[in-house]
């Protein structure tokens, strides 16, 4: 995952922003953007459970990662897992509701996928015959799933011993696109290259009827994107943030964060119903985006977006 060497660059942050209207009237309010995580150690690749609390993957100070809840509404951080002798990455929440996923790294370094129960029950292996799994997406109580190797492959777990492969030589974005049964992903063939770093496609497949789909192009040298709804895509480049129609070629430059110690944002993460309430700094809250290394989500009016930030001190700022 090239974690210790990320770490070693510099710190990771979740930030959020105000966010206003939906569809083609969806805007970023930049000036609202403030961290909702700000430390040495790593938090990352947040997630929306419900619509008052999102999970993440958090390091302490010896490196290991455990699951982390953020009730909006308390403004308090909880852990789902703490475990000294594995590291969770990737949370998110399964179809079912009753649990939170992750891409955990067990002791000896497998990378399987398991479940954690809301309730804070114990963990459970999903299948312990898949490995090793790098990111992943849900339809229809099974997930998608970005297999690490020479090349990386896409595959879907249709039951035990049922795995269909979809694509391979892809990247790390998994997607669910909202209100289908299509899995859109970033693909590594065919990208456009320019000065800026390389444009990947956007593919979509269909699990119910295997039709493929190709939804144009990444931002250059962008590695993720989310779906902002059924027909709008949300990316970010450097620490600019864009959406695009679908069936658009050209990407609507929606507005940059303006940070001297935070610099790129890799991750975003975007709730239509997440609702702040219960204390009177929520109160002023409407819309809300939040970003990592930055990584980021967002929460319009009712909604909320998430950013995913990396931490750069000042002296190597001034220094590059």
């Amino acid at each position: 995952m090239g974690l210790q060497t990320t770490l070693a660059q510099g710190g990771f942050d979740i930030w959020m922003l105000d966010t206003k209207g939906k569809g083609r009237k969806f805007k970023v309010l930049p000036e609202t953007a403030k961290p909702l995580t700000n430390r040495p150690e790593y938090d990352n690749q947040p997630n929306f459970i419900n619509d008052f609390q999102l999970v993440f993957s958090a390091a302490d100070e010896n490196g290991n990662h455990d699951i982390i809840v953020y009730n909006f509404k308390t403004e308090k951080f909880t852990n789902l897992s703490k475990t000294a002798d594995r590291s969770e990455f990737s949370p998110t929440l399964t179809d079912c509701g009753l649990y939170v996923s992750a891409v955990v790294m067990e002791p000896d370094s497998t990378q399987r996928l398991w479940l954690y129960p809301t309730n804070f029950g114990e963990p459970e292996l999903l299948y312990d015959d898949i490995a090793p799994v790098g990111y992943y997406d849900w339809y229809d109580n099974k997930a998608a799933m970005f297999i690490l190797g020479d090349p990386n492959k896409l595959v879907y777990a249709r039951g035990k011993g049922d795995l269909l492969e979809i694509d391979n030589h892809i990247g790390r974005a998994i997607k669910r696109r909202p209100k289908t049964s299509q899995i859109s992903y970033l693909s590594m063939k065919s990208p456009n290259e320019t000065e800026h770093g390389l444009e990947l496609p956007i593919r979509t497949y269909d699990l119910l009827n295997g039709k493929t789909e190709v939804l144009g192009f990444g931002l250059a040298g962008a590695l993720d994107f989310i779906w902002q709804d059924h027909h709008y895509l949300l990316m970010a480049q450097g620490n600019n943030i864009y959406h695009k129609k679908s069936n658009h070629s050209e990407w609507e430059f929606l507005g940059t964060i303006q940070s001297d110690s935070h610099q790129n944002i890799t991750r975003i993460a975007y709730s239509p119903d997440l609702k702040k309430t219960g204390s009177s700094h929520a109160a002023q809250i409407t819309p809300k985006i939040y970003a990592n290394e930055f990584q980021m989500f967002a929460y319009p009016y009712s909604t909320a977006l998430i950013l995913f930030f990396r931490y750069w001190p000042k002296s190597r700022i001034n220094a590059e």
